[in-house]
């Protein structure tokens, strides 16, 4: 029987490992893919941090070059994968966990080929495993191209096409913009989007967060639900919409074969909708287990299990802090679940 098993090589993952082995244990980290990067392989091509590089980096490694860069997409891969060799420690790739279930005092992990048991277990699959798709009006009616954020890479495909891009967040801007450059594109949200600067007073706003304190703040549990954090801006998606490149619209009210129907009664021609919707935790290896609520959600208390004994998680939304998914602050909740699962 392991001690420790950590479910996902990602930055969560990566992060667990290292607690755990901080504290004088050795984990064996299951990881789905063919590296131990997570999710970021597949997010679109221009993606682009909103946090400088000197807060983007896991503990006992420094993420190198400019501090005050905002890292791509491919550098963050690049980093995890240096920061994984860095660990050293028993990290498998292609090892999908199918199902995950108590057993005499520990857990059973069930992959493809094997079963390993474990004292304790951690998932670290984090927050952002399932995109989610909402039930809009019509949807299941529309006979363009549909495709979630997650699918989306680059706007080479839209080019001169009309698209409605459905989300306000910042996954949602970034995207929208983009391809307003190539084609007529329309943000559709429920609420306006809201717009934070990225520098108050000359500087990132990831420093307020930090000296105030508020970045590790144990504030994730009181926060309302449906909580999100603002658009962070320089200014340059903001003019984009003052411009109408893209314009923004209350979500629309239905859809059909090859149309939209916006509040206001219009109709007009659609070519394709991209979801930027979120995501929703990637636990599907827990659904035997009483660990999850009705609708997928880990029950726990930041970041420990209130169904199991033994049972952690790693890199959940808000699960502590307001950082608690992110780079910069996935380490401090990952050092907290395994001093907490160890006792």
């Amino acid at each position: 029987m392991e001690e420790w098993i950590v479910i996902g090589g990602g930055q969560s993952g990566l992060a667990a490992a290292h607690a755990v082995k901080a504290v004088g244990g050795r984990p064996v980290v299951l990881e789905a893919g063919e590296r131990p990067t997570g999710s970021w392989a597949g997010y679109y091509d221009s993606l682009t941090l909103f946090s400088p590089a000197r807060y983007c980096s896991l503990p006992g490694l420094a993420f190198g070059g400019d501090p005050d860069r905002y890292p791509t997409r491919d550098e963050v891969v690049d980093y995890l994968a240096g920061y994984a060799d860095h660990l050293d420690v028993d990290i498998r790739t292609g090892h999908r966990v199918e199902k995950v279930v108590a057993a005499d005092g520990g857990f059973e992990a069930t992959l493809a080929d094997r079963t390993l048991t474990a004292r304790r277990v951690i998932a670290a699959t984090g927050g952002f495993g399932a995109p989610y798709r909402p039930a809009l009006p019509g949807l299941d009616t529309f006979t363009g191209s549909v495709v979630h954020a997650a699918e989306y890479r680059d706007p080479v495909p839209y080019r001169d096409k009309r698209i409605v891009v459905v989300g306000a967040g910042n996954s949602a801007v970034q995207i929208a913009v983009e391809l307003a450059r190539v084609a007529r594109v329309t943000l559709a949200s429920r609420k306006p989007v809201r717009f934070a600067s990225q520098r108050p007073a000359g500087r990132d706003l990831h420093w307020w967060l930090k000296v105030t304190g508020v970045d590790a703040a144990p504030i994730g549990r009181w926060l309302p639900e449906q909580f999100s954090t603002p658009v962070l801006d320089t200014g340059v998606y903001r003019s984009a919409f003052e411009s109408g490149h893209p314009d923004r619209r209350a979500m629309f009210t239905n859809l059909d074969a090859t149309t939209v129907t916006w509040s206001d009664g219009t109709r007009e021609p659609l070519d394709a909708i991209i979801l930027a919707t979120g995501y929703r935790p990637g636990l599907s290896y827990l659904e035997s287990t009483a660990a999850l609520d009705p609708d997928g959600y880990p029950q726990h208390r930041a970041g420990i299990s209130t169904t199991h004994r033994g049972l952690g998680y790693v890199g959940l939304e808000w699960q502590r802090t307001l950082s608690s998914a992110t780079l910069r602050g996935v380490g401090r909740d990952a050092r907290y679940v395994v001093r907490r699962l160890r006792g």
